[in-house]
């Protein structure tokens, strides 16, 4: 019985930070579906990193992040959904019950991964990463933090919670990356 609980923590956790980190997209998470994630397949895409939570008031938030997903995908945009505990306990459901939740409520179809430690003990390796040796290091504050990563892999900016998907500040900056080279 122990061993089948801690069983389905080990597979709950995400991977470990790579030997050599050069970017964020040198990490792997875990997807909702629990398969590994590596984030290498989304560059020379642009990427917004989005800690989430389901039972927030930043929560309708995902309707923006699906808005700008769906207009900016086909030039390369990607949003991804890390779903996080660390506030408020907002985000208390499975991971099953997230994808339910985001889907059905919000019909989101870009990537959302397993919940994960965004801040404080057992911090998962990419958001370690962020807060402490990206440009725009510091704790994540709340849920729907937003990190922007640019086609070369490396992170242009960060947005709070406050800075909706349809700010002025956020898409433009979100543009701008998408009009860079390949």
């Amino acid at each position: 019985m122990l061993a089948a609980i801690f069983g389905s923590v080990a597979a709950a956790e995400h991977p470990p930070a790579p030997a050599e980190v050069r970017g964020p997209l040198d990490f792997t998470l875990r997807a909702i579906d629990g398969k590994d994630y590596p984030l290498a397949q989304h560059r020379g895409q642009v990427v917004l990193l989005v800690n989430v939570a389901s039972k927030c008031g930043f929560t309708k938030q995902y309707a923006g992040l699906q808005a700008l997903y769906a207009r900016h995908k086909d030039a390369g945009l990607v949003v991804i959904g890390v779903p996080a505990n660390e506030f408020g306990w907002q985000e208390p459901g499975t991971d099953a019950e997230i994808a339910t939740f985001c889907s059905t409520t919000y019909n989101v179809s870009f990537p959302m991964m397993s919940k994960a430690v965004v801040k404080g003990d057992g911090i998962t390796p990419l958001y370690a990463w962020l807060t402490t040796k990206s440009p725009f290091p510091g704790a994540i504050s709340w849920n729907f933090n937003k990190f922007l990563i640019g086609r070369d892999g490396a992170v242009k900016a960060r947005f709070g919670s406050k800075v909706a998907p349809d700010d002025a500040e956020l898409t433009g900056a979100v543009e701008r990356e998408l009009a860079a080279a390949k």
